[in-house]
């Protein structure tokens, strides 16, 4: 049976399915107007089990900790490939708190964590400055999650289209408006054209999905909105990336080689792509709390998305009603960590429909 895909949504899960269909042999053509410009565009690249730690998702941090071994595969494989590696720095997650309320928040995780089994450990300034470096003195104290890491959005897309390109899948920088059924494959209508295959995939994060797709119905999204403010300033990139409470609110820092630092703080339940001034001071206030350095640092710029979020938070792999099609979608705030394992359920299921 020929081996045709489809896959409508180039974010980091679409270009990563994209990515194994093409290593498996498929011909695949992709479909997104605005390559990796929504959540994928916004997020730091956390890959941080541990200090996404939340009750009642151990079975959610079991799976998550997959996510760097995953990444390391993709790594050596895009290496051969095309001579590029995406480059995964593997320095932990300081988590601390701003005031003793803050503080509290935080052995509260700790305690979560010891329960999961994470990799964790109290950590002080006196035993470990460097780990503080460029921390208010105020803050003294925090916890190491040790297994988490990080990858530069930009540099993963980047090197993924190349390896994309070597593997001749097809970008089209078009939407998909209508899905056709097809009981022999799958059918699709572009701003160009129409296209044809055996198998497609949607992986279109909190947007809509086409015209034409049917689900069960079992699984909805809404839209959260995520913000990061980059700032060219302080270099603690071979240090553990940090996460603060303040005052009860999150905020987080991944600092890249260079001095670029990434800043984001929970998310927003706000499907507005839009960035309010309340929202950006607030951030710039808390961030300027924990890292007092970051007051003569260069506000680069900010970038906003609209992550994916079932109502459990759970992500999920859908076979369609509409013959031939699956869905993925739901990772949250997860979405580069486990990009390279949803990509595996996008495989397995083209096989299974190719067989």
């Amino acid at each position: 049976m020929s081996k045709s895909s489809i896959v409508v949504g180039g974010g980091i899960i679409g270009l990563l399915s994209a990515y194994r269909l093409a290593q498996a042999g498929f011909s695949v053509d992709l479909f997104d107007p605005h390559i990796a410009k929504g959540a994928t565009y916004a997020a730091a690249g956390m890959l941080a089990p541990g200090g996404e730690i939340t009750s009642g998702e151990q079975s959610q941090y079991l799976v998550q900790l997959k996510s760097t071994p995953s990444w390391e595969l993709l790594s050596r494989e895009i290496k051969e490939l095309c001579n590029e590696k995406i480059q995964i720095h593997k320095v932990g997650t300081l988590l601390v708190g701003w005031d003793s309320s803050d503080k509290r928040l935080v052995q509260q995780h700790l305690e979560l964590a010891t329960e999961f089994k994470a990799r964790v450990s109290h950590v002080d300034h006196d035993a470990h400055p460097q780990m503080f470096e460029f921390i208010s003195p105020r803050i003294s104290e925090g916890i190491l999650l040790s297994d988490d890491a990080w990858v530069d959005p930009d540099q993963v897309i980047s090197s993924l289209l190349s390896a994309l390109s070597h593997l001749s899948v097809v970008v089209h920088h078009e939407s998909v408006h209508e899905v056709v059924s097809s009981k022999s494959g799958v059918e699709v209508r572009s701003d160009s054209r129409t296209h044809t295959a055996t198998v497609g995939i949607i992986a279109t994060g909190s947007s809509a999905v086409p015209a034409g797709i049917k689900a069960s119905g079992e699984n909805v999204l809404r839209p959260v909105r995520g913000m990061t403010v980059r700032m060219q300033g302080f270099d603690r990139s071979t240090l553990p990336m940090v996460r603060a409470f303040v005052r009860g609110r999150k905020i987080y820092l991944v600092s890249r080689p260079g001095g670029y630092n990434v800043i984001g703080a929970s998310s927003d339940e706000s499907g507005t792509p839009a960035i309010e001034a309340g929202e950006l001071q607030r951030l710039l206030r808390d961030a300027l709390e924990v890292f007092p350095a970051l007051e003569t640092a260069e506000v680069v710029e900010t970038r906003i998305g609209l992550r994916p979020a079932s109502p459990d938070h759970e992500p999920f792999f859908e076979e369609l009603v509409t013959p031939n099609w699956a869905w993925s979608s739901g990772h949250y705030r997860h979405g580069v960590t486990l990009a390279p394992l949803a990509s595996l359920q996008a495989l397995e299921f083209a096989n299974e429909r190719t067989r």
